[in-house]
């Protein structure tokens, strides 16, 4: 089949062990993006088979209708930037491993990265190294600090172990069911949304990003954050109400930690959370490393070998076929 692989911005997939199994593909690797339909069209018009680097291109109606040729889109996990309907209408098959058992161990490591950088100022320590400068401050410890993680889902968990081997208290917040499962694991739940924000050092969000929970994290559950507390996003910047987390950091009240934004890539050096010292930012590398591609894409390629034999797995729109 001819294979079409999408924002492979570093060119990372051609090193990986899992790329041998598209050995029997006619396989074009794109290492940019493209935003436009239209364009994007150009490009791939001869593909038969669309293969997604997780949510970094939109699949639009406006996209597939231009496309008579394709007719798999092989990709990993949830697919809001999918537009399901216009894949059934144009017979392209979704399939997407939804991985029920297995976390993504590099976006809690990356959470952790970013609740030690941000309590001992780790960038902030390097640049000043770096200029010829020496010690720029004074940073905290963890240890018997409380961490909030807004959800109970894998990858919360994998964190809460991570935060307990530093000698961190956890408790956890999230929807009724979500509180329920912790309750009955034993975990320690806040008494109240109010408690859970007030009293916790560092809130972690581990939410994903659906209708119901987009802005689901309030002005006023920042504006009841303890001075100095910081919170840190690797899931989804709509989780967060539009303009909340700016104009809080504005206050100077708070910190925050960021991997993810309402625009990606964002460029614009001025935008608060790039530009505000109480920011620490990264550009949306929470589950970039070769450990969790080569996981990921060995799922991606499986799929796009059983659709070549005829037995396509993982199917999210079976009415396609």
């Amino acid at each position: 089949m001819k294979v079409h692989i999408l924002d492979d911005w570093f060119d990372t997939l051609r090193g990986l062990p899992c790329f041998e199994m598209l050995a029997g593909h006619d396989v074009t690797v794109w290492t940019d993006h493209e935003p436009d339909p239209a364009r994007l069209a150009g490009r791939v018009a001869e593909a038969e088979a669309l293969v997604l680097f997780r949510e970094r291109t939109a699949i639009t109606a406006a996209l597939l209708d231009r496309l008579p040729k394709l007719r798999l889109i092989s990709q990993r996990s949830v697919y809001p930037h999918v537009d399901v309907d216009a894949c059934t209408r144009n017979g392209v098959l979704l399939c997407s491993n939804m991985h029920s058992d297995t976390p993504s161990y590099a976006a809690a490591e990356h959470t952790l990265a970013l609740i030690l950088a941000g309590y001992r100022q780790i960038p902030q320590q390097v640049a000043s190294i770096r200029s010829g400068g020496w010690q720029m401050g004074v940073g905290r410890t963890l240890r018997g600090r409380v961490l909030g993680l807004y959800g109970y889902g894998r990858i919360a968990r994998a964190v809460a172990g991570y935060a307990e081997a530093l000698g961190m208290r956890v408790q956890f917040w999230g929807s009724e069911a979500g509180r329920a499962r912790a309750v009955a694991d034993g975990a320690s739940v806040a008494e109240s949304r109010a408690a859970f924000f007030a009293g916790s050092d560092v809130v972690s969000l581990h939410v994903r990003l659906k209708p119901e929970t987009r802005g689901i994290v309030t002005a006023e559950d920042l504006a009841a954050m303890q001075p100095r507390a910081l919170l840190v996003n690797t899931s989804r910047s709509g989780l967060i109400a539009p303009g909340a987390l700016e104009a809080e950091i504005a206050h100077e009240r708070i910190f925050a930690a960021v991997d993810v934004f309402d625009t990606e890539p964002l460029r614009d050096a001025s935008h608060p959370l790039l530009a505000h010292p109480n920011v620490l930012p990264t550009p949306h590398i929470g589950y970039v490393t070769e450990d969790e591609f080569d996981l990921q894409f060995t799922d991606i390629f499986e799929q796009v070998n059983a659709f070549a034999a005829g037995a396509p797995i993982h199917v999210i729109n079976p009415k396609a076929g």
